[in-house]
């Protein structure tokens, strides 16, 4: 800062010129430190995408007066405010008044508890998750040349039966039949690459595809990058590029794809999916600049050849298969249904090959309308729901970035336009950051790439009353209105004050509620001990929680009786050579049985096999039963 301030008050100098990121922390950082010094000269700002030395020399020709960035000034006063106002009193009173025996802070934030409920919806869901058995039934037919395929059965759009008896009365009507071919489409399709890269989707993917990966690491690595001249701005909601870059690409392009195998398939085009004015929120895309890195480290590496890999593709032929779906009739008028059979084969690999992207193909035999064809075998299978994933880094960050919407996938005009509408939960520069502190606090744990709650999570959740923090729309408004602020539709004073107000009715309302310990710690002899346990799943016996101890898996409720437990040095699973784990535990809970797998016998031979924990009612005692698993 000396150094700064100096500089600063030089005679020689004329005018000072701001080049902090081009957003709203950049610009609240810049201009606090130049106008703490209090200068009389002029400032104005230099806004950059990228440091290669040629854009910086064209932002240099191209600076504003600093006066013009109040809008983004104000918004990024706003937004610090917003959360120092409701962060700071609202942590204090509720833990003040929710905290018992510790020292320990219960964090409230505006991004916080959204995100923080997003977590918790997902595992309810999962809690809650009823499965239910489905069956399918399936026919191999043979063409009169030899050739055979397979079809599933469908009787008014469903293909998945809840009665087993019904495909058992259609599978019986098979027998000695005939079939003839009723229907048969042939359809070519294209497949456009992924969108480029912005910051959340960087994230989602980079943390999906390698292991130990944060959101947070990749944004360091991002920046790194950034700084090193090697990419573009990196914290941006957008995927798409101003139609005024559609110069420089061309030259990065030219530069990045000497020397690739595929490189005479590499053809620039000013393209509408990648250049796109309207579809640009602040800043375009992550992009790789025309320098090519010398040295990177690994993790460097690897973040750059996504961003490299996902612009190249972008100039690759359009990726096209042929899907060919042939619908079979028996001949039994019994039989109401028809068998569904769908093929797929690549045509053009395309940009595909840039990731070597390897495409399944399940090809059908030649048939024409009205062939017949023979019925060769059949099948019932059974089948079960499968409960809800946990959340990852990558759906939670889209679940932030959409405010809820939650969008499956990365390239709909639908995620765009929920993108741009500026409802969300936090920005691109700060999503990384809340994840990483619902870990510090404690309200969440990630266990390998999932998201859970804590029993503390939990509780925060249920029991701290000011259910507007918690409400994904509530917390899109106003990042909503921190957007307008920048595009001077909504002014700072006016959003200030509905946060003052906001708070102080919320510090109110919780001084007013009765009081509900969420965070408890108990003391022995002077010292604090504070322990969380894991619940595992409902107890079998009085339905409480089962939780890990050092012994065994016992239930919460062994104060007030309960017995249940089941321990780790079990002598039966001592002799088929299995050690007990947690992941057994919580699916025996969840299921009433748990498949397991690599028993071994007494001849030492592998088995798996399905496994319960059962009462024997002559005494009571609990104990593994298991059959083999065919």
């Amino acid at each position: 800062m000396k150094i700064i301030y100096s500089l600063m008050k030089r005679n020689d100098v004329e005018m000072i010129i701001s080049a902090c990121d081009f957003d709203r922390e950049g610009q609240i950082i810049g201009d606090t430190i130049i106008y703490n010094f209090k200068t009389q000269k002029k400032v104005y700002r230099l806004l950059q995408n990228e440091w290669t030395p040629d854009e910086v020399l064209k932002g240099l020709q191209n600076i504003k007066p600093n006066i013009e960035m109040k809008p983004l000034q104000d918004a990024g006063i706003g937004r610090q405010w917003a959360d120092w106002v409701i962060g700071i009193n609202l942590t204090s009173v509720a833990t003040l008044q929710y905290q018992k025996g510790s020292r320990k802070v219960l964090n409230i934030g505006r991004v916080l508890m959204p995100t923080l409920k997003v977590i918790y919806d997902r595992d309810k869901e999962i809690e809650n998750f009823v499965p239910k058995k489905f069956y399918k039934l399936e026919a191999t037919f043979k063409t009169r040349d030899e050739k055979e395929y397979k079809g599933t059965y469908l009787e008014n759009e469903i293909e998945k039966f809840e009665s087993k008896e019904v495909l058992e009365l259609i599978k019986q009507a098979l027998a000695n039949q005939m079939a003839s071919i009723d229907d048969k489409q042939v359809e070519k399709k294209r497949e456009y690459p992924p969108y480029l890269f912005n910051l959340s989707n960087l994230q989602g993917y980079i943390t999906s595809k390698y292991k130990g990966w944060t959101s947070e690491k990749v944004l360091k690595i991002a920046q790194s990058l950034y700084e090193k001249k090697y990419i573009t701005y990196p914290r941006t909601a957008s995927v798409v590029l101003e139609e005024s870059l559609v110069g420089k690409s061309a030259k990065v392009l030219d530069t990045l794809k000497i020397g690739l195998p595929y490189e005479n398939e590499i053809k620039f085009a000013k393209l509408k999916r990648v250049f796109d004015n309207s579809k640009v929120e602040s800043h375009s895309a992550i992009i790789p600049t025309y320098l090519i890195p010398k040295s990177l480290t690994i993790d460097e590496q690897m973040v750059y050849t996504a961003i490299k890999n996902r612009f190249i593709m972008q100039f690759m032929p359009v990726a096209e298969h042929e899907e060919t779906k042939i619908i079979t009739k028996v001949n039994n008028s019994e039989i109401k249904g028809r068998f569904i059979s769908k093929g797929r084969v690549q045509l053009v690999e395309g940009w595909k090959k840039v990731e070597k992207i390897e495409s399944k193909d399940t090809i059908l035999p030649l048939v024409k309308i009205n062939d017949s064809v023979s019925i060769e075998n059949n099948k019932l299978s059974s089948h079960t729901t499968k409960p809800p994933k946990y959340h990852t880094e990558k759906t939670l960050l889209r679940v932030m970035e959409t405010c809820g919407k939650g969008y499956e996938d990365d390239d709909s005009e639908e995620m765009m336009a929920a993108i741009l509408s500026g409802y969300s939960i936090g920005t691109p520069a700060t999503r990384a950051g809340t994840i990483k502190k619902l870990k510090d606090v404690g309200y969440i744990v990630g266990q390998n790439k999932n998201l859970t709650c804590t029993e503390l999570g939990k509780k925060i959740v249920t029991a701290f009353p000011i259910k507007e923090l918690f409400d994904l729309e509530f917390t899109g408004r106003l990042e909503k209105t921190l957007s307008d602020i920048e595009k001077q539709k909504f002014t700072k004073e006016a959003f200030l004050e509905l946060i003052y107000e906001f708070t102080t009715t919320a510090v109110k309302k919780i001084k007013s509620e009765q009081k509900v310990i969420i965070n408890e710690v108990q003391s022995t002899k002077g010292q604090q001990i504070e322990k969380e346990y894991e619940v595992l799943g409902k107890c079998p016996l009085c339905g409480q929680g089962i939780i890990e101890g050092t012994k065994g898996y016992g239930c919460s409720n062994w104060r007030n009786g309960c017995k249940f437990v089941i321990w780790k040095n079990d002598e039966f699973l001592a002799s088929v050579k299995k050690k007990l784990t947690k992941t057994m535990v919580k699916m025996f809970l969840k299921n009433g049985e748990v498949t397991v797998k690599g028993l071994t016998s007494k001849d030492g031979n592998k088995f798996d096999a399905v496994m319960s924990y059962e009462k024997n009612e002559e005494n009571e005692i609990f104990s593994w039963k298991m059959k083999l698993d065919n």
